[in-house]
């Protein structure tokens, strides 16, 4: 039996090293809720009722080297982690690239989905690499959904998602 073709998400002749910002989504192998809980505290457990109410975002220890490795991306000249959420079961993240700070990725690497030749791709493998590497085992689906930041407006609206995931995702579990 033939597998379905995977529909490639990717933009063509786009140049994934470019400058700019780019909103990334990984997420866990399964959908299995190993990164965080997200639970609401304050003296109510009605927070339309409490001023003290708030939800806290509890990275579990899996959670807490996803999001070291993920800030560690801050260490790669011309790359910057601007926004990110670890969710239960996936990660969202801004990402800023300034290419006039960095040596473009043109070699390849292994197992990376393509392009391989270009920043976003490399940086996203080698996330999941290092994370798999001192997990244990391979904790994420194979692939990432990604988002080419346009302009403002856009990156207002990518960044309230970010920042209202965890109400969301409270609210509708």
């Amino acid at each position: 039996m033939e597998l379905p073709k995977r529909k490639d998400l990717r933009l063509k002749q786009y140049d994934y090293s470019s400058a700019g910002a780019y909103f990334i989504t990984i997420c866990v192998k399964d959908r299995k809720r190993i990164l965080s809980d997200i639970v609401g505290v304050g003296a109510h457990d009605d927070p339309i009722n409490s001023a003290n109410y708030d939800l806290q975002i509890r990275l579990t220890d899996t959670g807490k080297i996803t999001e070291r490795v993920l800030l560690s991306s801050n260490n790669i000249p011309g790359v910057k982690i601007d926004r990110y959420v670890i969710m239960p079961d996936h990660i969202h993240a801004i990402i800023f690239f300034y290419p006039d700070k960095f040596v473009s990725q043109k070699n390849g690497s292994s197992k990376a989905p393509t392009p391989t030749n270009e920043m976003l791709p490399h940086i996203v493998s080698t996330f999941k690499r290092l994370c798999s590497k001192e997990i244990g085992n391979n904790i994420f689906q194979r692939g990432y959904y990604e988002h080419i930041i346009r302009d403002r407006d856009d990156y207002k609206a990518i960044s309230e998602y970010i920042y209202e995931n965890p109400i969301r995702w409270y609210y509708t579990k």
